[in-house]
Protein backbone atom coordinates (compact mmCIF):
# COMPACT_ATOMS: atom_id res chain seq x y z
CA UNK A 1 0.00 0.00 0.00
CA UNK A 2 1.20 3.73 -0.89
CA UNK A 3 1.29 5.98 1.60
CA UNK A 4 2.72 9.76 2.13
CA UNK A 5 3.26 12.11 4.70
CA UNK A 6 1.40 15.43 4.95
CA UNK A 7 2.12 18.41 7.34
CA UNK A 8 -1.25 19.54 7.43
CA UNK A 9 -4.90 19.63 5.46
CA UNK A 10 -3.24 21.70 2.06
CA UNK A 11 -2.42 19.50 0.34
CA UNK A 12 1.17 19.66 -0.31
CA UNK A 13 3.43 16.80 -0.40
CA UNK A 14 6.60 15.85 -0.29
CA UNK A 15 7.21 16.00 -4.14
CA UNK A 16 9.80 13.34 -6.44
CA UNK A 17 11.18 14.33 -9.43
CA UNK A 18 8.51 12.63 -12.29
CA UNK A 19 10.24 11.51 -15.26
CA UNK A 20 9.97 13.15 -18.56
CA UNK A 21 8.61 10.37 -21.02
CA UNK A 22 8.45 9.79 -25.21
CA UNK A 23 5.22 10.92 -26.50
CA UNK A 24 3.42 8.18 -28.09
CA UNK A 25 1.15 7.45 -30.88
CA UNK A 26 -2.64 8.69 -30.51
CA UNK A 27 -6.58 7.75 -30.84
CA UNK A 28 -9.04 8.63 -33.47
CA UNK A 29 -10.37 12.29 -33.36
CA UNK A 30 -13.16 11.53 -36.07
CA UNK A 31 -13.81 7.97 -35.70
CA UNK A 32 -17.47 7.28 -36.98
CA UNK A 33 -19.70 5.55 -34.37
CA UNK A 34 -23.22 4.43 -34.72
CA UNK A 35 -24.40 3.89 -30.99
CA UNK A 36 -28.10 3.72 -30.03
CA UNK A 37 -30.22 3.88 -26.91
CA UNK A 38 -29.29 6.57 -24.98
CA UNK A 39 -32.44 8.34 -23.22
CA UNK A 40 -32.64 12.08 -22.38
CA UNK A 41 -29.35 13.75 -24.12
CA UNK A 42 -29.05 11.81 -26.91
CA UNK A 43 -27.16 13.09 -30.00
CA UNK A 44 -28.94 13.31 -33.30
CA UNK A 45 -27.58 10.45 -35.50
CA UNK A 46 -27.19 13.09 -38.28
CA UNK A 47 -26.07 16.05 -35.99
CA UNK A 48 -23.38 13.66 -34.90
CA UNK A 49 -21.98 12.29 -38.05
CA UNK A 50 -21.43 16.13 -38.97
CA UNK A 51 -19.91 16.29 -35.69
CA UNK A 52 -17.77 13.39 -35.61
CA UNK A 53 -16.35 14.59 -39.70
CA UNK A 54 -12.70 15.49 -39.63
CA UNK A 55 -11.65 19.21 -39.86
CA UNK A 56 -9.64 21.08 -41.82
CA UNK A 57 -7.39 22.39 -39.30
CA UNK A 58 -6.60 18.81 -37.24
CA UNK A 59 -3.72 16.09 -38.02
CA UNK A 60 -5.41 12.67 -39.10
CA UNK A 61 -5.08 10.30 -36.40
CA UNK A 62 -4.18 6.84 -35.97
CA UNK A 63 -6.81 4.23 -35.32
CA UNK A 64 -7.77 2.65 -32.01
CA UNK A 65 -6.11 -0.66 -32.33
CA UNK A 66 -2.80 1.07 -33.56
CA UNK A 67 -2.68 3.63 -30.58
CA UNK A 68 -3.35 0.17 -28.08
CA UNK A 69 -1.37 -2.11 -29.54
CA UNK A 70 2.05 -0.03 -30.04
CA UNK A 71 4.85 -0.49 -27.40
CA UNK A 72 5.69 3.15 -25.61
CA UNK A 73 9.26 2.51 -25.17
CA UNK A 74 9.46 2.01 -29.35
CA UNK A 75 7.18 5.25 -29.88
CA UNK A 76 8.88 7.93 -31.83
CA UNK A 77 10.06 11.38 -30.92
CA UNK A 78 7.93 14.10 -30.86
CA UNK A 79 7.92 17.97 -29.88
CA UNK A 80 8.09 18.03 -26.17
CA UNK A 81 4.36 18.10 -24.16
CA UNK A 82 5.46 21.75 -22.58
CA UNK A 83 5.20 23.19 -26.20
CA UNK A 84 1.53 21.49 -26.49
CA UNK A 85 0.97 22.87 -23.05
CA UNK A 86 2.41 26.56 -23.67
CA UNK A 87 -0.08 26.78 -27.27
CA UNK A 88 -2.73 25.77 -25.48
CA UNK A 89 -2.53 28.23 -22.56
CA UNK A 90 -1.79 30.96 -24.86
CA UNK A 91 -4.71 30.11 -26.71
CA UNK A 92 -7.29 30.44 -23.57
CA UNK A 93 -5.66 33.35 -22.59
CA UNK A 94 -6.69 35.06 -25.75
CA UNK A 95 -10.13 33.79 -24.80
CA UNK A 96 -10.82 35.44 -21.76
CA UNK A 97 -13.65 37.77 -21.52
CA UNK A 98 -13.22 41.24 -20.24
CA UNK A 99 -14.97 40.19 -17.21
CA UNK A 100 -12.52 38.01 -16.37
CA UNK A 101 -14.14 34.44 -17.16
CA UNK A 102 -14.50 32.60 -20.12
CA UNK A 103 -17.53 30.89 -22.34
CA UNK A 104 -17.78 27.55 -24.24
CA UNK A 105 -15.18 28.92 -26.89
CA UNK A 106 -18.11 28.09 -29.62
CA UNK A 107 -20.61 25.01 -30.12
CA UNK A 108 -23.98 24.52 -29.33
CA UNK A 109 -25.86 25.45 -26.30
CA UNK A 110 -29.30 24.56 -25.37
CA UNK A 111 -32.36 27.70 -26.03
CA UNK A 112 -33.12 28.36 -22.76
CA UNK A 113 -35.56 31.16 -24.59
CA UNK A 114 -38.25 29.04 -25.02
CA UNK A 115 -40.41 25.84 -23.67
CA UNK A 116 -38.20 23.76 -26.73
CA UNK A 117 -35.30 23.56 -25.44
CA UNK A 118 -33.43 23.19 -28.76
CA UNK A 119 -30.03 23.34 -29.17
CA UNK A 120 -28.74 26.32 -31.07
CA UNK A 121 -25.29 27.32 -32.70
CA UNK A 122 -23.72 29.95 -34.80
CA UNK A 123 -21.90 32.94 -35.08
CA UNK A 124 -25.19 35.19 -33.58
CA UNK A 125 -25.47 33.17 -30.71
CA UNK A 126 -24.09 34.94 -27.26
CA UNK A 127 -21.22 32.98 -25.85
CA UNK A 128 -21.22 34.37 -22.39
CA UNK A 129 -18.68 34.06 -19.55
CA UNK A 130 -20.11 30.97 -17.51
CA UNK A 131 -18.70 29.96 -13.80
CA UNK A 132 -17.69 25.84 -15.36
CA UNK A 133 -15.74 26.53 -18.05
CA UNK A 134 -14.15 29.60 -16.29
CA UNK A 135 -12.82 27.18 -13.19
CA UNK A 136 -11.90 24.30 -15.64
CA UNK A 137 -9.62 26.83 -17.34
CA UNK A 138 -8.21 28.48 -14.07
CA UNK A 139 -7.91 25.47 -12.62
CA UNK A 140 -5.54 24.81 -16.31
CA UNK A 141 -3.03 27.75 -15.54
CA UNK A 142 -2.53 26.99 -12.07
CA UNK A 143 -1.88 23.56 -13.12
CA UNK A 144 0.78 25.29 -15.18
CA UNK A 145 2.60 26.57 -12.53
CA UNK A 146 0.77 30.26 -12.75
CA UNK A 147 0.37 32.96 -10.12
CA UNK A 148 -1.74 35.31 -9.39
CA UNK A 149 0.78 38.45 -8.64
CA UNK A 150 3.67 37.71 -10.85
CA UNK A 151 4.50 35.84 -13.93
CA UNK A 152 3.30 35.82 -17.75
CA UNK A 153 -0.22 35.13 -16.75
CA UNK A 154 -0.90 36.46 -13.81
CA UNK A 155 -3.16 39.43 -14.91
CA UNK A 156 -5.87 36.34 -16.80
CA UNK A 157 -5.04 34.18 -13.26
CA UNK A 158 -5.89 37.32 -10.71
CA UNK A 159 -8.93 38.33 -13.13
CA UNK A 160 -10.47 34.76 -13.26
CA UNK A 161 -10.51 34.32 -9.79
CA UNK A 162 -12.20 37.55 -8.97
CA UNK A 163 -14.32 36.67 -11.86
CA UNK A 164 -15.23 32.95 -9.78
CA UNK A 165 -15.29 35.29 -6.14
CA UNK A 166 -17.85 37.88 -7.43
CA UNK A 167 -20.11 34.71 -8.53
CA UNK A 168 -20.03 32.98 -5.75
CA UNK A 169 -20.43 35.69 -3.18
CA UNK A 170 -23.47 36.52 -5.31
CA UNK A 171 -25.01 33.50 -5.17
CA UNK A 172 -28.01 32.22 -2.70
CA UNK A 173 -27.21 29.88 0.27
CA UNK A 174 -29.72 27.55 -0.45
CA UNK A 175 -29.52 25.94 -3.73
CA UNK A 176 -26.89 23.92 -5.52
CA UNK A 177 -26.35 26.13 -8.15
CA UNK A 178 -23.84 28.88 -8.23
CA UNK A 179 -24.69 30.38 -11.39
CA UNK A 180 -27.34 32.22 -13.63
CA UNK A 181 -26.14 31.26 -16.46
CA UNK A 182 -27.89 28.05 -18.23
CA UNK A 183 -28.32 26.09 -21.23
CA UNK A 184 -24.75 25.85 -21.52
CA UNK A 185 -23.06 22.21 -22.97
CA UNK A 186 -21.30 21.20 -19.21
CA UNK A 187 -24.41 21.43 -17.89
CA UNK A 188 -26.82 19.53 -20.47
CA UNK A 189 -24.37 16.83 -20.97
CA UNK A 190 -22.98 15.71 -17.31
CA UNK A 191 -25.31 17.87 -14.54
CA UNK A 192 -26.68 21.10 -13.55
CA UNK A 193 -24.04 21.70 -10.39
CA UNK A 194 -21.08 21.32 -13.05
CA UNK A 195 -20.42 24.68 -12.38
CA UNK A 196 -20.60 24.68 -8.49
CA UNK A 197 -18.23 21.68 -8.54
CA UNK A 198 -15.52 22.89 -10.77
CA UNK A 199 -15.84 26.23 -8.83
CA UNK A 200 -15.43 24.09 -5.68
CA UNK A 201 -12.18 22.51 -7.10
CA UNK A 202 -10.59 25.69 -7.82
CA UNK A 203 -11.11 27.69 -4.74
CA UNK A 204 -9.21 24.38 -3.11
CA UNK A 205 -6.26 24.69 -5.94
CA UNK A 206 -6.27 28.70 -4.77
CA UNK A 207 -4.98 28.07 -1.33
CA UNK A 208 -2.00 29.23 -0.18
CA UNK A 209 -1.51 31.20 -4.09
CA UNK A 210 -3.62 34.77 -2.71
CA UNK A 211 -1.61 37.88 -2.80
CA UNK A 212 -2.16 38.58 0.77
CA UNK A 213 -4.35 37.47 3.85
CA UNK A 214 -7.48 39.29 3.25
CA UNK A 215 -7.66 37.55 -0.51
CA UNK A 216 -6.90 34.39 1.19
CA UNK A 217 -9.86 35.34 3.89
CA UNK A 218 -12.10 35.63 1.03
CA UNK A 219 -11.09 32.50 -0.91
CA UNK A 220 -11.80 30.38 2.22
CA UNK A 221 -15.11 32.19 3.30
CA UNK A 222 -16.30 31.13 -0.97
CA UNK A 223 -14.97 27.36 -0.33
CA UNK A 224 -16.76 26.93 2.76
CA UNK A 225 -20.07 28.77 1.18
CA UNK A 226 -19.70 26.21 -1.49
CA UNK A 227 -19.29 23.29 0.56
CA UNK A 228 -21.94 24.05 2.69
CA UNK A 229 -24.38 24.25 -0.31
CA UNK A 230 -22.71 20.68 -1.50
CA UNK A 231 -23.00 19.10 1.91
CA UNK A 232 -26.81 20.00 2.02
CA UNK A 233 -27.83 18.74 -1.05
CA UNK A 234 -25.65 15.33 -0.97
CA UNK A 235 -27.98 12.18 -0.63
CA UNK A 236 -27.47 9.50 1.89
CA UNK A 237 -26.15 7.43 -0.90
CA UNK A 238 -23.52 10.61 -2.37
CA UNK A 239 -25.63 11.32 -5.32
CA UNK A 240 -27.43 14.65 -5.62
CA UNK A 241 -31.09 15.25 -6.49
CA UNK A 242 -31.28 16.49 -10.31
CA UNK A 243 -28.07 16.10 -11.19
CA UNK A 244 -29.42 14.29 -14.06
CA UNK A 245 -27.41 14.22 -17.75
CA UNK A 246 -26.27 11.99 -20.35
CA UNK A 247 -23.46 11.70 -18.82
CA UNK A 248 -24.10 13.06 -14.82
CA UNK A 249 -21.23 10.47 -13.80
CA UNK A 250 -18.69 13.14 -15.07
CA UNK A 251 -20.16 15.63 -12.89
CA UNK A 252 -20.67 13.21 -9.84
CA UNK A 253 -16.76 12.85 -10.51
CA UNK A 254 -16.25 16.01 -10.28
CA UNK A 255 -18.22 16.59 -7.26
CA UNK A 256 -16.18 14.05 -5.52
CA UNK A 257 -12.75 15.40 -6.50
CA UNK A 258 -14.01 18.78 -5.16
CA UNK A 259 -15.37 17.33 -1.75
CA UNK A 260 -11.64 16.12 -1.09
CA UNK A 261 -10.35 19.05 -2.57
CA UNK A 262 -11.80 21.12 -0.65
CA UNK A 263 -10.85 19.01 2.59
CA UNK A 264 -7.59 19.09 2.21
CA UNK A 265 -7.22 22.77 1.82
CA UNK A 266 -8.72 23.40 5.14
CA UNK A 267 -12.63 23.52 4.38
CA UNK A 268 -15.23 22.46 6.69
CA UNK A 269 -15.93 19.12 5.15
CA UNK A 270 -17.28 16.77 7.31
CA UNK A 271 -15.88 12.56 7.02
CA UNK A 272 -19.61 11.77 7.24
CA UNK A 273 -19.92 13.55 3.76
CA UNK A 274 -16.30 12.27 2.16
CA UNK A 275 -17.27 8.60 3.27
CA UNK A 276 -20.78 9.09 1.73
CA UNK A 277 -19.20 10.03 -1.53
CA UNK A 278 -16.60 7.56 -0.93
CA UNK A 279 -19.79 4.26 -1.11
CA UNK A 280 -21.06 6.62 -3.71
CA UNK A 281 -17.49 5.59 -6.07
CA UNK A 282 -17.79 2.08 -4.88
CA UNK A 283 -21.47 1.62 -5.90
CA UNK A 284 -21.36 -0.86 -8.44
CA UNK A 285 -17.71 -2.10 -8.22
CA UNK A 286 -16.35 -6.05 -8.17
CA UNK A 287 -14.15 -5.64 -5.35
CA UNK A 288 -12.47 -8.87 -7.00
CA UNK A 289 -12.03 -7.63 -10.19
CA UNK A 290 -12.28 -3.99 -9.96
CA UNK A 291 -15.35 -4.01 -13.04
CA UNK A 292 -17.69 -1.60 -12.54
CA UNK A 293 -21.72 -1.84 -13.20
CA UNK A 294 -23.02 0.11 -16.30
CA UNK A 295 -25.33 2.87 -14.70
CA UNK A 296 -24.03 2.21 -11.08
CA UNK A 297 -26.10 4.16 -8.04
CA UNK A 298 -28.32 5.35 -10.74
CA UNK A 299 -25.61 7.94 -12.11
CA UNK A 300 -26.37 8.51 -15.80
CA UNK A 301 -22.51 7.17 -17.70
CA UNK A 302 -24.13 7.26 -20.97
CA UNK A 303 -23.27 3.33 -21.74
CA UNK A 304 -19.85 4.57 -22.02
CA UNK A 305 -17.51 2.77 -19.85
CA UNK A 306 -14.43 5.38 -19.45
CA UNK A 307 -17.02 7.90 -18.09
CA UNK A 308 -17.69 5.49 -15.29
CA UNK A 309 -14.69 4.22 -14.77
CA UNK A 310 -12.38 7.20 -14.49
CA UNK A 311 -15.29 9.53 -12.39
CA UNK A 312 -15.18 6.80 -9.56
CA UNK A 313 -11.25 6.12 -9.61
CA UNK A 314 -10.31 10.38 -9.60
CA UNK A 315 -12.68 10.73 -6.33
CA UNK A 316 -11.32 7.83 -4.93
CA UNK A 317 -7.84 8.50 -4.97
CA UNK A 318 -8.16 11.77 -4.40
CA UNK A 319 -9.96 10.77 -1.07
CA UNK A 320 -7.03 8.09 -0.55
CA UNK A 321 -4.61 11.08 -0.97
CA UNK A 322 -6.43 12.75 2.35
CA UNK A 323 -6.27 9.02 3.76
CA UNK A 324 -2.97 9.35 4.52
CA UNK A 325 -3.33 11.96 7.05
CA UNK A 326 -6.43 10.35 8.43
CA UNK A 327 -4.37 7.52 9.01
CA UNK A 328 -1.66 9.31 10.96
CA UNK A 329 -3.75 11.14 12.77
CA UNK A 330 -6.00 7.80 13.78
CA UNK A 331 -2.47 5.60 14.85
CA UNK A 332 -1.47 9.05 16.33
CA UNK A 333 -4.55 8.25 18.95
CA UNK A 334 -4.03 4.49 19.37
CA UNK A 335 -0.65 5.50 19.95
CA UNK A 336 -1.47 7.99 22.49
CA UNK A 337 -1.60 6.57 26.48
CA UNK A 338 -4.46 8.60 27.28
CA UNK A 339 -6.72 7.43 24.57
CA UNK A 340 -10.23 6.12 26.18
CA UNK A 341 -11.37 2.72 25.30
CA UNK A 342 -14.27 4.28 22.86
CA UNK A 343 -11.86 6.77 21.27
CA UNK A 344 -9.59 3.81 20.61
CA UNK A 345 -12.16 1.75 19.38
CA UNK A 346 -13.91 4.12 16.89
CA UNK A 347 -10.22 4.78 15.58
CA UNK A 348 -9.96 1.18 14.86
CA UNK A 349 -12.85 1.29 12.85
CA UNK A 350 -11.98 4.47 11.32
CA UNK A 351 -8.62 2.52 9.85
CA UNK A 352 -10.67 -0.13 8.91
CA UNK A 353 -12.62 1.54 6.91
CA UNK A 354 -9.65 3.45 5.47
CA UNK A 355 -8.11 0.20 4.40
CA UNK A 356 -11.33 -1.05 2.44
CA UNK A 357 -11.60 2.30 1.00
CA UNK A 358 -7.72 2.23 -0.38
CA UNK A 359 -8.32 -1.95 -1.03
CA UNK A 360 -11.39 -0.18 -3.30
CA UNK A 361 -8.87 2.20 -5.56
CA UNK A 362 -6.41 -0.24 -5.52
CA UNK A 363 -8.26 -2.89 -7.34
CA UNK A 364 -10.13 -0.27 -9.59
CA UNK A 365 -6.97 1.34 -10.59
CA UNK A 366 -5.54 -2.04 -11.78
CA UNK A 367 -8.70 -2.74 -13.74
CA UNK A 368 -7.94 0.90 -15.30
CA UNK A 369 -4.54 0.01 -16.18
CA UNK A 370 -5.40 -3.30 -18.01
CA UNK A 371 -8.26 -1.56 -19.85
CA UNK A 372 -5.87 1.64 -20.78
CA UNK A 373 -4.45 -0.55 -23.22
CA UNK A 374 -7.88 -1.21 -25.31
CA UNK A 375 -9.07 0.73 -28.04
CA UNK A 376 -12.23 0.41 -27.19
CA UNK A 377 -12.33 1.40 -23.57
CA UNK A 378 -9.85 4.48 -24.06
CA UNK A 379 -11.80 6.12 -27.57
CA UNK A 380 -14.84 5.89 -25.18
CA UNK A 381 -17.55 7.09 -27.24
CA UNK A 382 -15.61 6.47 -30.39
CA UNK A 383 -14.40 10.10 -30.71
CA UNK A 384 -12.63 12.82 -28.71
CA UNK A 385 -15.56 15.20 -26.69
CA UNK A 386 -15.14 17.10 -23.36
CA UNK A 387 -16.29 13.68 -21.56
CA UNK A 388 -12.94 11.77 -22.77
CA UNK A 389 -10.68 14.66 -22.43
CA UNK A 390 -12.13 14.85 -18.69
CA UNK A 391 -11.40 11.47 -18.15
CA UNK A 392 -8.06 11.14 -18.93
CA UNK A 393 -7.53 13.68 -16.99
CA UNK A 394 -9.04 11.67 -14.16
CA UNK A 395 -6.71 8.58 -14.97
CA UNK A 396 -3.27 10.63 -15.43
CA UNK A 397 -4.01 12.21 -11.98
CA UNK A 398 -5.32 8.57 -10.11
CA UNK A 399 -2.31 6.76 -12.52
CA UNK A 400 0.48 9.64 -11.46
CA UNK A 401 -0.41 9.60 -7.72
CA UNK A 402 0.31 6.18 -8.32
CA UNK A 403 3.10 6.06 -10.24
CA UNK A 404 5.34 2.76 -12.35
CA UNK A 405 4.49 1.34 -15.36
CA UNK A 406 0.98 1.85 -15.96
CA UNK A 407 1.64 5.59 -15.44
CA UNK A 408 4.49 5.67 -17.53
CA UNK A 409 2.89 4.02 -20.30
CA UNK A 410 -0.36 6.45 -20.14
CA UNK A 411 1.84 9.52 -19.84
CA UNK A 412 3.36 8.75 -22.99
CA UNK A 413 -0.09 7.64 -24.82
CA UNK A 414 -1.48 10.92 -23.28
CA UNK A 415 1.45 12.70 -25.06
CA UNK A 416 1.01 11.64 -28.57
CA UNK A 417 -3.07 11.65 -28.38
CA UNK A 418 -2.98 15.18 -27.19
CA UNK A 419 -0.63 16.54 -29.43
CA UNK A 420 -2.23 15.24 -32.50
CA UNK A 421 -5.72 16.23 -31.58
CA UNK A 422 -4.73 19.74 -30.98
CA UNK A 423 -5.48 22.62 -33.29
CA UNK A 424 -3.25 24.88 -35.32
CA UNK A 425 -4.30 28.09 -33.10
CA UNK A 426 -3.32 25.74 -30.11
CA UNK A 427 -7.03 24.86 -28.73
CA UNK A 428 -8.99 21.91 -28.65
CA UNK A 429 -12.10 20.94 -29.32
CA UNK A 430 -14.57 18.13 -29.15
CA UNK A 431 -16.66 15.94 -32.02
CA UNK A 432 -19.26 15.25 -30.05
CA UNK A 433 -21.16 16.40 -26.97
CA UNK A 434 -19.28 18.86 -25.18
CA UNK A 435 -17.47 20.53 -28.35
CA UNK A 436 -16.26 24.00 -26.78
CA UNK A 437 -13.27 24.77 -27.33
CA UNK A 438 -12.79 25.98 -23.78
CA UNK A 439 -13.41 22.89 -21.43
CA UNK A 440 -11.79 20.51 -24.45
CA UNK A 441 -8.36 22.74 -23.67
CA UNK A 442 -8.42 23.18 -20.75
CA UNK A 443 -8.69 19.70 -19.88
CA UNK A 444 -6.49 18.54 -22.66
CA UNK A 445 -3.67 20.82 -20.67
CA UNK A 446 -4.43 19.59 -17.54
CA UNK A 447 -3.67 15.70 -18.70
CA UNK A 448 -0.76 16.78 -20.42
CA UNK A 449 0.22 18.91 -17.03
CA UNK A 450 -0.38 15.70 -14.96
CA UNK A 451 3.45 15.31 -13.76
CA UNK A 452 3.52 18.38 -12.09
CA UNK A 453 1.21 17.97 -9.49
CA UNK A 454 2.78 16.72 -6.06
CA UNK A 455 4.00 12.81 -6.21
CA UNK A 456 3.20 10.65 -3.11
CA UNK A 457 6.43 9.59 -1.25
CA UNK A 458 6.41 6.02 0.10
CA UNK A 459 6.81 6.01 3.93
CA UNK A 460 6.61 2.93 6.61
CA UNK A 461 3.40 1.94 7.84
CA UNK A 462 2.92 2.98 11.71
CA UNK A 463 2.38 0.37 13.80
CA UNK A 464 -0.73 0.26 16.28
Amino acid sequence: MTKARTTDRSGNLRIKQSKVMKPRILLPVGAAIALAGYALGKEPAVEQAIRQAPRGDMPAAASPAAAADTDPAAAPHAADAKTSVDLGLKWLAGQQHADGGWGQGGGWRIDTSNQGGGRIEGAEVSDPADIGNTAIALKSFLRAGTKLDDGQYAGVASKAAEFLFKAVEKSDEESLFVTEVRGTQLQSKIGPYVDTFLAMQVLADLKDRMPDAAAEERRARCLAKLTAKVEKHQKDDGSFDGNTAWAATVSQGIASKALNGAWAAGAPVAQSTLQKDHAQNATGLDRKSGDVAAGAGGVSDAGVAIYRYASKLGGMADFAKNNIQRRDELQQTLAAADTGKDARAKAREELTRIDQAEKDKDVLLANVAEQAGQAQFVSGFGSNGGEEFVSYMNIAEAMHARGGKPWNEWQVRMDGMMRSAQHSDGSWSGQHCITGRTFCTATAVLTLTADRLPAVEPVAAKPE
